[in-house]
């Protein structure tokens, strides 16, 4: 459960010869890249937003958003964002839950307490992540408020 964020699919093919141009226009790797590079933008840090967003969405879900039940139009996105608000649990990884509950050694309250916060967290996170890979880069989250709340997340979960 730790991203690794790498994508050589930003690199550049150069030409063979000086002064050759090259149409090739490969920016990021499928499922991660913003849609708008495929119709040949140049990368922003909206595109990072997008992508950050997506890594986050397959963190939460423990989907790829390259896994074979995104097909005819489904995507990561529309699949977390059809389960919210009312099955937010169905689409979180329950590895995430379960190894927080094998720490521990039982369900006294607290513990009931701290998992709730959890919960609330892992939607909460799913929600950036939505907002962090709209559609269109003026409808995404920008920096800091992204950064708040992740912060506010933080804050929730541990209970500081």
């Amino acid at each position: 459960m730790v991203a690794h964020v790498g994508d050589f699919g930003l690199a550049k093919f150069l030409p063979l010869k000086p002064h050759q141009s090259s149409s090739i226009g490969i920016r990021g790797t499928t499922g991660y890249a913003a849609p708008e590079y495929g119709v040949g933008n140049e990368m922003t840090k909206e595109g990072d937003i997008y992508s950050f967003g997506i890594v986050l969405l397959e963190m939460i879900t423990g989907r790829r958003p390259t896994d074979s039940i995104f097909q005819d139009g489904l995507n990561l996105h529309d699949y977390v964002k059809m389960a919210l608000p009312d099955r937010p649990m169905e689409i979180i990884e329950p590895g995430l839950l379960s190894t927080h509950m094998e720490a521990t050694n039982g369900y006294n309250m607290d513990e009931a307490i701290r998992l709730k916060r959890l919960e609330e967290g892992m939607i909460s996170l799913a929600r950036i992540g939505l907002a962090c890979s709209m559609e269109s880069p003026g409808e995404r989250m920008n920096t800091s408020n992204m950064l708040h709340e992740l912060h506010r997340i933080r804050e929730i979960v541990l209970n500081n």
